[in-house]
Formats: structure tokens, sequence, C-alpha cells
């Protein structure tokens, strides 16, 4: 194991990341620059890059999701970081490669990365994070555009026949809805979490679940959130609904429903998770999983039982969205 200078202790979001309120205000991204042709981005190029990201992390899933579909995988290499165990929080570690050590990039944790990239950044080395394989170095951990980069700016790269995820006459109204999901839903999750006071608790809470019956009423007469076919948005929205009632829910404290309480969203749920390359880069056991202190009698619910529940199955179970569709058999619009 290799601990360098440029190994860094992973900062706690509930030091750095609260006001003066209690409230949680994520930290902003840091490597922002755009994927795209001319001065001031990042080239489009196969094989350049390589995609870290984490099974438990809902932004980075999104991207891993994005990358099957649209059939990136010989252009856009990728790899998994978890946590491994140390006296101090080290953040992402390559923890499931021989050594420990990414074996193109050569480094131990993620925040060796970050500090290649900027020795003067302090925030929190976070997934996804889009590595230059040339230089080893971070050029992109923007998770709110990620996705859309993939399904645009690399388009000359996207298989025969991949669905379009981000329509072009759909994009404005598609962006002002990935705010939404952001604010209330995505990000709510954590609001709600990561809150230091109740009047932040119960405002993040108020709001996520203000979201969730919004969600829950348009699913009502529509297959997907913009209709007949899958975008970009659904799948922002279905990485936070794995987690919902997989890990969440322990930390969101007395829970008014879980997703399978919502008859639309968990159909709508269960529709998507039929779709390979979600099913494929969703670990539903993984993130159940829990290894609570069993020396009590109150044993928490995922140490009970996150190795004994059937995910498979009950995310398998039949849903009639079709029905909502007026193209049932075709989830995807191809670009």
């Amino acid at each position: 194991m290799t601990q360098g200078a440029n190994v860094r202790v992973r900062p706690k979001e509930t030091e750095h990341e609260i006001d003066e309120k209690g409230y949680f205000v994520r930290q902003k991204n840091h490597f922002t620059t755009p994927f795209g042709d001319g001065k001031g981005k990042l080239p489009v190029e196969a094989g350049r890059y390589r995609l870290i990201w984490a099974k438990g992390c809902h932004w980075s899933n999104r991207a891993s999701i994005v990358r099957e579909l649209l059939g990136l995988e010989e252009f856009i290499s990728i790899n998994l970081v978890g946590r491994g165990q140390h006296e101090q929080n080290l953040g992402w570690e390559f923890i499931f490669d021989e050594n420990n050590t990414d074996p193109v990039l050569g480094v131990q944790f993620l925040s060796e990365l970050y500090a290649n990239s900027d020795s003067d950044y302090k925030g929190r080395p976070t997934v996804p994070a889009v590595i230059d394989i040339t230089t080893k170095q971070v050029v992109n951990n923007d998770y709110v555009w990620l996705t859309n980069y993939l399904e645009n700016e690399f388009a000359p790269f996207h298989k025969e026949g991949a669905p379009d995820l981000y329509p072009t006459q759909l994009r404005a109204e598609i962006d002002k809805y990935n705010d939404f999901l952001f604010d209330n839903v995505n990000n709510g999750v954590y609001k709600a979490m990561f809150a230091q006071s109740i009047e932040a608790y119960n405002d993040a809470f108020e709001h996520l679940y203000a979201a969730l019956d919004s969600i829950e009423e348009r699913l009502e007469t529509n297959r997907f959130l913009f209709g007949d076919y899958v975008t970009d948005s659904d799948i922002r929205l279905f990485v936070t609904l794995a987690r919902f009632d997989t890990y969440y829910f322990k930390n969101l404290g007395p829970i008014r429903n879980r997703i399978v309480d919502f008859k639309n969203i968990w159909g709508y749920a269960r529709d998507l998770y039929e779709i390979p390359a979600f099913k494929n880069n969703t670990y539903l056991r993984d993130l159940a999983k829990s290894d609570g202190n069993r020396d009590t009698i109150f044993i928490d619910y995922n140490t009970r039982f996150w190795d004994q529940i059937d995910f498979e199955g009950r995310w398998s179970q039949p849903q009639n969205r079709k029905e909502k569709s007026s193209d049932p058999e075709n989830k995807f619009k191809i670009g």
C-alpha cells in the first residue's frame, strides 16, 4: 500500500459543507471544463479518458449507465472505487484491483489523481471523475453535465441504434427538470441526511416528498418522465430511487413512504430496471450491505437482512407500464 504525499484525508461534509443554519450546502464541482471542439474545451477522443465511479454514489452511477446505453465501452474505459479500512478516512480507493492499485493509472487513491490535477485542491475528491490517461489528471468531475456530454459531444462514438437520451427539441425542458430533480430529489436526500438542525431537516424532507408526490402524479399518465421514451432525466431519477429503500431510508428518520409505496414510481423504477444497462450498473445488494453491531439485541435492519433479501426478484416483478405508452414495445427513441 502506498500512502505518499498526494494521499489526502477526506474532508467531512458535516464539517465543511454546513451553513450557519445547519443546512447542507454541497461543494461545487471543481473540474468543469466541458468536452467539445475548440479552445478551452476537452477534446473528444477515443481511448483517452477513464471514468472512475462507485457503486454507492448515484452521481457517478448515472454516467456508468449512460456509457453502456450508448455503447461507449470501447471508447471510455472504466473502473470502480470503494472504501478501504484505514485509521483515517482516505476516501475513494481502488479496492477491487490487485494491490489496491488502478492498473492503468497506477494509483491507489482517487485523491492522488486530484492532487496530480491541482495541488491546491482542498475539497472532497468525488466521483464521477473523468481522468485523462495521458496526463493522469482529473479533467472533469462535473456530474451535473457529464451525462449530457456523453449523450451529445460523444455522439460520433455511439453504437449503431443508440438511444437519443437528450433530444434536441426537449433539451430546455430536460435541463429545467434536471435542476428540479437535483434540488429536491437527488441532492434532496442528502440535504435531509446531512442536515445539522431540525429546521434544515424538515425543510429538506418536505421538499423531497413534495417532489416525489409530483413525480407520482406525472407518472400516472406518462410511462417515463417525458412520455414514451427514456431520457437523461429518467436516469437521474432512477439512481436515487434504487438507493432509497436499500440504503437512504436508515438516515432519513421516520420516512413517510418507501419507494414501493408509490404505485406509479415503483412500477416505473422496475420498468427501467428491466433495461440491461440499468440492471448491470445497479448493485442493489451491495448498496444494502451492512456490518453493524450484532452483539446487541437491537440489530439494524440492513445488518440483519441485507444478504437474505431477494433484491433481484423484488425489482424484477412484473409491471404494466407499457399500457401508458403509444409505442409500448420500445423504451427508447433512436437517434
